[in-house]
């Protein structure tokens, strides 16, 4: 009897990482640049104090980029101890309108509390009133070739 191939099987494993603080977020900023996800596919949960992105992230870590196209994977981004939610000009809930996030911040208010920030293309922000940094991103999918066959680029 044989099996099917699983991801898990490959030289390069799905991530699943953590950040409990600010140089931490530093490296899950790096690897979320440029991930992409419908406005619907963001969800805030202040009972539990989560908030959780679905998104497709580039696999900027992906040491194969030579043997085949640039690769995205989809990705859960989630951040704990959230006490509340602030956006600007970010619509909710709209499935055709896709975000673009570009970068995680975060800026001490009264340590270790602060307000995580998630910087979207366009002047679009979320802003996260969190006790402490307590983030994961876990790749949730295989990878599959990015549609446009590129990696992204920002101009100079």
């Amino acid at each position: 009897m044989t099996q099917d191939a699983r991801f898990e099987d490959g030289a390069e494993a799905p991530l699943n990482l953590g950040a409990m603080d600010a140089e931490d977020l530093k490296v899950i900023s790096s690897l979320v640049q440029d991930a992409v996800f419908p406005a619907s596919e963001m969800r805030w949960e202040p009972k539990s104090g989560r908030f959780a992105l679905l998104l497709n992230r580039v696999r900027w870590e992906d040491q194969g980029q030579g043997r085949h196209a640039p690769e995205r994977v989809q990705s859960v981004l989630m951040f704990k101890t959230v006490q509340g939610v602030a956006s600007q000009d970010v619509p909710k809930g709209d499935a055709d309108t896709i975000l673009s996030l570009l970068a995680l911040g975060f800026e001490e208010t009264d340590a270790p509390s602060g307000h995580l920030t998630l910087t979207l293309a366009g002047d679009g922000a979320i802003r996260l009133n969190v006790e402490a940094i307590e983030v994961t991103l876990k790749d949730v999918t295989r990878p599959y070739v990015a549609p446009s066959k590129k990696l992204p680029r920002h101009p100079d």
